[in-house]
């Protein structure tokens, strides 16, 4: 990917202790990819051989730490790792791996971190990835985010850091590495014991945390020749939510772990003050990393952005308004190719730990990350931050270089959604609570089920049912009257993602189609926006017409961090006076084009 006109590209090129001997290259062997067809072939076993993944990552770290030729063993592997191959392992899936594992060697030790972390998740089943939010980090956001820490003024001489979920040792390396540099004129014993004295990393896989420490000692094997110091304290196995609280680092690192979860009574209780409603494993994460940060120390997190605006994430926003503010926030602007099965935005931020004297910052930097093939880095700035006066409000912040002013205006904005007399809520209908009621055929007292295809691209609404299993008719039953709409409102898509043309499509639906039918309902993955009196001061029609703008596209990006189009962020997503819109009814009740229903909007938020 090319940078914007104005946005230099950085490449990040930090050099890597060499290992005392330099592997040999090799000849004849697969390529640094060939984890493409570990992945395939494990994804063939059996479901009874599913056990062996880690008997295959393990094969290829092995090989890896072989061809280095360090001189050294291998740090011990757990007990989890068998110490002979299963018998059940197909005979070239072991060669395929010992020849993929020695090709690694001649690779960077991030590059190679960043290869045996994808390749170590993928070969790990769908439902364990789910269940426990594991996804590999890419090398250079390890190193982007280490950079943050250290532009926030962290020490690499003295610092004590810790990634609380270490994986396979992406920020481990990352920041070990910079430790050494930082440590380069002090005696090679001396500078391996202080990094195996402050460097630490938590990990609930005693795969992962195996593979982080031979990459840590991978990437450090100049200081390691000739001391005797290996590094296996430097990462402990275990639950990072279940271990004793001790603020003391001075920087709180990584990618934490992410996914809707049912925490245990004790966890939940523990980390209440940042929960709402379901948990999200990073939200909890984020608490956790802010109380072992010591007062003034850093948090530099690589999560979702989907916090910054998400109802659920509500208190999280006020622990880290009251406890740890933000002093940067980068976002990935591309997620193909960075983390492709990742639905969300991703953002890189670090947080400065309140008190131990130190000045609470008054406003966060915004910049925009572009990742060039071959690993450079992008850094666009796109203008500061401040946090709102009600601290569990959504973060309103540009998403763009060029957003930095809209952004701005926006906070200045005081009117929201009730305002202009609606309210949010979703389609009532949940259809498969219902499924002997909806059918194919009108029948008797039958009315239409509206689904979210209804709502055109173009911002029309338009009945039908074109997806499968979605029928058109819905014959209430008994108590039923609460599923039935009976008054003009604006329909609204529940999911888009920030790559499409809006996020915001919406569309009128008209009393001249409701009221033929007696009411109509409509299903649950729609949102609807609900006159909440009898002659609201925006009708529905100028409403769809202002949602579907581009300056409402724009001014909605710039709060929501998910794919979800929810409620929260509707009823918090600042609007003009809606005084102001009378030019903008005009133009709506003369047929006006999108182009002139756009510059009236664009005028409406000063753009």
């Amino acid at each position: 990917m090319s940078p914007q006109p104005g946005c230099p590209l950085v490449r990040r090129t930090r050099p890597v202790p060499s290992p005392a001997k330099p592997p040999r290259k090799r000849a004849g062997l697969v390529p640094a990819d060939g984890s493409a067809l570990l992945l395939a072939a494990a994804a063939a076993l059996a479901a009874q051989q599913r056990r062996h993944v880690a008997a295959i990552a393990g094969l290829v770290v092995q090989s890896y730490w072989a061809a280095l030729e360090t001189g050294l063993p291998i740090a011990s592997p757990p007990p989890e790792l068998p110490a002979r191959l299963p018998a059940g392992l197909d005979e070239a899936m072991r060669e395929q791996a010992t020849r993929w594992g020695a090709d690694l060697a001649p690779l960077p030790v991030p590059l190679v971190c960043e290869k045996l972390g994808n390749l170590y998740a993928g070969l790990l089943s769908s439902e364990h990835r789910a269940r426990h939010g594991v996804f590999y980090t890419p090398a250079a956001l390890a190193s982007c985010l280490a950079d943050q820490a250290e532009g926030a003024g962290l020490d690499w001489v003295s610092a004590r850091v810790l990634d609380p979920a270490s994986g396979c040792g992406a920020f481990l390396v990352a920041c070990g590495l910079r430790m050494a540099g930082a440590l380069r004129k002090v005696e090679p014993a001396l500078a391996a014991r202080a990094i195996a004295t402050r460097l630490r990393g938590w990990e609930l896989d005693p795969v992962a945390a195996w593979i982080s420490v031979v990459m840590l000692e991978a990437a450090l094997l100049p200081l390691l020749h000739g001391t005797g110091q290996r590094l296996g304290d430097c990462v402990q196995a275990g639950d990072s939510l279940e271990r004793g609280e001790e603020p003391c680092f001075d920087l709180v690192i990584g990618n934490p772990p992410y996914g809707r979860q049912v925490l245990p009574k004790p966890v939940r209780a523990r980390f209440a003050r940042s929960l709402f409603g379901h948990a999200n494993l990073y939200g909890v994460f984020m608490d956790l990393a802010v109380r072992l940060a010591r007062p003034g120390g850093l948090v530099c997190f690589l999560t979702p952005s989907s916090f910054l605006g998400g109802d659920y994430f509500k208190h999280l926003r006020r622990t880290l308004a009251e406890e740890a503010p933000p002093l940067r926030l980068d976002f990935v602007e591309q997620r193909k190719g960075v983390f492709d099965n990742v639905l969300q935005e991703t953002v890189l931020a670090t947080y400065r730990r309140a008190g131990g004297g130190v000045r609470r910052p008054r406003r966060a930097e915004v910049r925009m990350i572009q990742i060039a093939q071959g690993g450079g880095i992008g850094l666009c700035p796109a203008g500061h931050f401040t946090l709102p006066a009600d601290v569990t409000a959504p973060w309103i912040l540009p998403r763009h270089a060029g957003e930095a002013e809209l952004a701005a205006s926006l906070r200045a904005l005081s009117h929201r959604l009730a305002d202009w007399g609606y309210g949010v809520s979703t389609g009532p209908l949940v259809w498969n609570r219902h499924k002997p009621q909806i059918g194919e055929v009108k029948g008797r007292g039958a009315i239409p089920l509206v689904w979210a295809e209804s709502i055109t691209s173009d911002g029309r609404f338009a009945y039908r049912c074109q997806k499968a299993n979605h029928k058109p008719w819905f014959t209430p039953g008994p108590g039923d009257d609460w599923l039935v709409i009976r008054r003009p409102c604006v329909l609204l898509q529940r999911t888009t993602a920030k790559e499409q043309a809006r996020r915001l499509i919406a569309a009128e639906m008209p009393a001249s189609f409701i009221t033929p039918h007696g009411g109509v309902t409509v299903e649950n993955h729609v949102n609807m926006l609900v006159p909440r009196v009898a002659r609201p001061p925006v009708s529905p029609a100028v409403l769809a017409a202002f949602l579907n703008s581009r300056a409402a596209d724009r001014a909605f990006r710039c709060l929501s961090g998910s794919v979800a189009v929810s409620a929260f962020e509707l009823q918090a997503m600042p609007l003009p006076d809606p005084k102001a819109l009378a030019p903008l009814a005009r133009l709506v009740a003369q047929g006006a084009t999108r182009d002139a229903l756009d510059a009236a909007c664009d005028a409406l938020y000063g753009l």
